[in-house]
């Protein structure tokens, strides 16, 4: 039995043995494939956008009176009176507070003093566009002269509206000061301010209650739209009034006359006022088409005329005069200033040459050479404006303390 004791151990390590022996060890794990690390793209930034373009400011080079043509044939003593009522406005800024203030002490009706006074205190800066081009185009408006009434009946059925209570004229120069002058017009849908009607979209629904007056020819009442006012006698009242234009409903003018060129109904001489009247009188049936490719639609006020020979008022907020006051764009040159113009006659190649204001703005007057000279009231206003399409130069008056 001693034996078997001290024998059974090692029977069992043996045992043990031969079983490890006999077992298949377990392969090892495989192990994970190596993949290649992934290569992130670097982070896309967004692009900024690019600041916005300045806008395209006219280039002013000093000049000479003795460099401005006919500047010694003007009669200044004409021109006169359109510059003092400027002042009025321009006195009030401190560059120009002190040659306004001596403007006053010099003599209207003498003609040497008041070149003397324009060399003594201005230099004369000539206006070309971002390009270097001197030359532009000078065109001509009229005040317009309509037959009315004041209700609608008979032969007078085209209304002139006043502004509609729905339109709204946004200043946002509080919030971008670089838009200044900029106004967005458009009306309240819901909670969103959308773009006002066109032309073409204008319903009488907008409108509806704000008729001024009614005039008896749809033709002239476009035509008063571009010129912006007019007089209309009124054949139930007896009287004659004035409409100057109140508003805008915010679209971008656009020239039918260049409409029809491009169409090919008219030749670029042809696209006069007088040419698309004709144009108009043989197609009647497509008036309203040709109205209707200028979106714009212009809202008028009424005013009582105090004296017929004055005026209407620009947008420099005084009376226009005729042949001395021009309209500009007043993104490029300052409304109010005196302007050399050096172009010709409507339609003609006789020189004409003379000092004007700056007392007017207008749709379609875009750009640094560019003005629309006024021609005041009546048909022979009317006939020549309609046919001027010149070109010309400008030169700017600056106060010599500015231009230094």
């Amino acid at each position: 039995m001693s034996f078997t004791r001290r024998s059974l151990p090692v029977s069992l390590g043996l045992v043990a043995l031969a079983l490890a022996a006999c077992t298949t060890p377990e392969p090892p794990a495989p192990a994970p494939p190596v993949r290649p690390p992934v290569k992130m793209p670097p982070p896309v930034m967004p692009t900024p956008l690019p600041p916005p373009p300045p806008p395209a400011t006219p280039l002013m080079t000093p000049s000479t009176f003795g460099a401005l043509p006919g500047w010694q044939q003007d009669d200044l003593r004409q021109a006169w009176p359109a510059f003092m009522a400027s002042c009025a406005v321009l006195g009030r800024k401190d560059e120009w507070k002190p040659a306004c203030s001596a403007a006053r002490a010099v003599a209207a009706s003498d003609g040497n003093a008041l070149r003397a006074y324009f060399e003594s205190w201005f230099v004369p800066n000539q206006i070309r566009a971002a390009d270097g081009t001197d030359t532009g185009l000078i065109t001509g408006y009229y005040e317009a002269a309509l037959r009315g009434a004041r209700k609608r009946g008979g032969a007078f059925q085209t209304p002139l509206y006043a502004v509609p209570d729905d339109l709204l004229t946004i200043d946002l120069s509080s919030v971008y000061p670089d838009l200044k002058g900029k106004r967005v017009r458009g009306k309240l849908v819901g909670k969103k301010v959308v773009p006002y009607n066109a032309r073409a979209d204008m319903g009488t629904a907008n409108v509806a209650g704000k008729e001024l007056l009614y005039v008896d020819d749809p033709v002239e009442a476009f035509f008063l739209e571009v010129q912006g006012s007019g007089r209309v006698q009124l054949a139930d009242a007896g009287e004659t009034v004035r409409v100057s234009y109140a508003d805008q409903n915010g679209h971008p003018y656009k020239a039918i006359g260049r409409w029809l060129v491009e169409q090919g109904e008219l030749t670029a001489e042809q696209a006069t006022a007088q040419g698309i009247k004709a144009w108009i009188a043989a197609n009647p049936a497509r008036r309203q088409e040709l109205f209707n490719v200028n979106p714009s639609y212009v809202f008028f006020r009424e005013e009582r005329i105090a004296d017929p020979s004055v005026g209407p008022k620009g947008a420099l907020g005084v009376p226009l005069t005729p042949a001395r006051s021009v309209a500009i764009d007043p993104t490029m040159l300052l409304l109010g200033a005196p302007i050399f113009l050096s172009t010709t006659e409507s339609n003609s190649s006789v020189p004409m040459q003379r000092l004007v204001m700056a007392q007017d703005t207008g749709g379609a007057i875009r750009g640094a050479v560019r003005a629309d000279f006024f021609f005041g009231f009546g048909y022979d206003a009317m006939e020549k404006a309609g046919r001027m399409k010149q070109a010309g130069q400008l030169w700017v008056l600056m106060p010599r303390a500015v231009a230094q």
